[in-house]
Formats: structure tokens, C-alpha cells, sequence
């Protein structure tokens, strides 16, 4: 079962997890949809995401950690709303030995 994880900065500065409901019959207006791939064995050290942007994992199964060492696991289907703008970060490493195929949809910033 896919599901939607929401990463966002706290009021301490850190980013933070939390799995929402899915976001049925929501509208917002997008700024850009791209889709991107990482090789296998890739991974990101320590960012804040650039946007507010919705990732849709397509191919791929990834691990993501907070600084304070909150993690969870991304597979195909899954949905990540990088709302962690600010703060500390967070990090990503692909944990099978396929690419990391993912679509982002960026939002108008507000």
C-alpha cells in the first residue's frame, strides 16, 4: 500500500516526519513537474528540500533519515511532501539495486 510522508521543519529547527491522509480532491497550483533518476547506490547527504514539492517515487527504494534519526523507507508509489525547507535536513540513500526514478511537482510558493 503506497502511502503519503510528510517531512517538515519543526518549531526547533530540525525536520520532523509524519505520515498524512492522502490528499483526495486537493488543488494547488504547480509551478513544475519533472521527473528525475538517481543510479543505483546513490545517495544525498544532508539538504533541505528546495521547495515545497510533492515526490512520487516511481522505480526505486530509498531510506531517508532526519538529523535527530527519524527514518522511513520510500517504495514505488509512495508519495513525500518535502516541506522541510528550513532547518537541519534530512539525507537519502537508495537501499536496493535499482535507480531512484521519482516525479516532483513543485508548488507556486505562496
Amino acid at each position: 500500500m503506497s502511502r503519503c510522508v510528510r517531512l517538515y521543519s519543526g518549531t526547533d529547527g530540525q525536520s520532523h516526519v509524519e505520515e498524512l491522509e492522502w490528499p483526495v480532491g486537493e488543488k494547488r497550483p504547480v509551478r513544475l513537474v519533472h521527473i528525475e533518476e538517481s543510479p543505483p547506490g546513490s545517495a544525498l547527504d544532508w539538504h533541505v528540500a528546495p521547495c515545497e514539492q510533492y515526490v512520487v517515487t516511481l522505480l526505486g527504494r530509498l531510506e531517508f533519515t532526519t538529523r535527530d534519526g527519524e527514518t522511513f523507507i520510500l517504495a514505488p508509489g509512495d508519495v513525500l511532501l518535502a516541506d522541510d525547507t528550513t532547518g537541519s535536513g534530512h539525507r537519502w540513500r537508495l537501499i536496493d539495486a535499482s535507480p531512484w526514478r521519482r516525479m516532483y511537482v513543485e508548488f507556486v510558493r505562496s
